[in-house]
């Protein structure tokens, strides 16, 4: 289960990348897996498509030379704070880069993944610790400490499985009751989550609790709606050319 920063419950936008620290990527005694390591771009990814969302940055306009979507930098759009600190520190580290960067190159800046050392202070650093912190703090998650072979470990089983229940339902129902087949018609936000979910490879725990026949309709469903252009899909009319964008970056990683 996952949660966007600090936003209302209609507007969990990072969700399923946050899996980590969360119930999509538990393991079945209750505890999550520290192995995932696509959950870490994942959320830079989601941290990006929900700067954009709230209208903090967005892709440069398309020119004859750059019309492809990671070929567009990103551009600050108002440095106004948004009130989450993972998200405000992100839009500084924006502000204060020139010549500007496109997405597929903050993605790798933000987690770390860079070979220049004059670029490794964007890194952000600890992010599924301090979600964790904060859905501790929000009652979300609890603390405790796991003794794995020779070492101990900290853990944050999920404690409001309400939560987990409809967030894992919202995504089920995307893509079977209220499937449309058309993601310009989809739910933004919706469409967000199910391409973080994808890239952050916790899908097949989210549509776990299906039946098989359910499971192999959402499966192809969502593979089907990731597998699509991101090129043309983010030229259509009203299309948020930041999730393309950000796919577009995970297929090519």
């Amino acid at each position: 289960m996952c949660y966007s920063f600090s936003a209302s419950k209609d507007q969990e936008v990072c969700a399923l990348c946050v899996a980590e620290n969360t119930s999509c990527s538990q393991s079945p005694t209750g505890y999550t897996s520290f192995w995932n390591d696509c959950i870490s771009s994942g959320l830079r990814g989601g941290i990006l498509i929900e700067l954009a969302m709230r209208g903090r940055i967005s892709l440069e306009p398309p020119t004859m030379r750059k019309k492809r979507l990671l070929d567009r930098k990103v551009l600050l759009k108002s440095d106004s704070p948004t009130g989450d600190v993972l998200l405000d520190e992100t839009l500084k580290h924006i502000k204060a880069t020139e010549p500007t960067e496109t997405v597929q190159t903050w993605i790798e800046l933000l987690t770390g993944e860079t070979w220049n050392p004059f670029k490794l202070q964007y890194q952000l650093r600890n992010v599924r610790e301090r979600i964790a912190k904060n859905l501790v703090e929000k009652g979300i998650l609890t603390t405790e400490k796991q003794n794995f072979l020779l070492f101990d470990m900290t853990t944050h089983p999920v404690t409001n499985t309400t939560e987990k229940q409809r967030l894992v339902k919202k995504l089920q129902d995307s893509v079977l009751e209220r499937w449309v087949n058309d993601p310009q018609r989809m739910d933004r936000r919706t469409l967000a989550l199910l391409v973080l979910a994808h890239s952050s490879d916790v899908l097949e725990n989210v549509f776990s609790s299906l039946t098989d026949d359910k499971y192999d309709v959402a499966m192809n469903r969502a593979k089907d709606l990731v597998e699509l252009d991101p090129e043309v899909e983010g030229t259509k009319h009203n299309a948020t050319e930041m999730i393309w964008a950000v796919l577009a970056a995970f297929n090519k990683s």
